[in-house]
């Protein structure tokens, strides 16, 4: 019984041929794999409350809306690219629109608790447990 075995380059550089097939095709467009105008979002725990991160490059404060309701937080607004008349676009990646985002928080949130900060296009809001949500120690007589 005789082995052959295939010479691994070939097969990264077939898989590679593949990919920029795919790519060359319009079946991505001239999207990336950040589609839409939708931002990236970073949530996480502190405390007892929950911290959202939102990117806003280009994206002014009055162009945002901020919602609560029970355990989620909306986040609404508009990005806009502009170009300079006659420009040739050689590269488009980042995407212009409106975008509407709903973030489910795992407790009820305080809507009256919460408070928003922006600068530099990054968003912070800052997200209060309800009283209820929150944990309490219980004294054992």
């Amino acid at each position: 019984m005789s082995m052959t075995y295939q010479d691994p380059f070939d097969v990264l550089f077939g898989l590679q041929r593949a990919l920029e097939a795919r790519r060359a095709s319009d079946w991505l467009r001239d999207a990336t794999t950040s589609m839409g105008p939708f931002p990236p979002i970073n949530i996480f725990q502190k405390g007892d409350g929950f911290v959202a991160i939102v990117e806003l490059p280009g994206v002014s404060k009055g162009d945002l809306e901020i919602q609560a309701k029970e355990n989620t937080i909306r986040i609404a607004g508009k990005k806009t690219i502009g170009y300079d008349e006659g420009a040739s676009v050689h590269r488009r990646e980042r995407v212009s629109g409106e975008f509407d985002r709903t973030l489910t928080i795992p407790v009820e949130i305080d809507p009256d608790g919460i408070r928003a900060e922006f600068r530099d296009g990054v968003l912070a809001v800052f997200i209060s447990a309800a009283a209820r949500a929150k944990t309490r120690s219980i004294q054992i007589s």
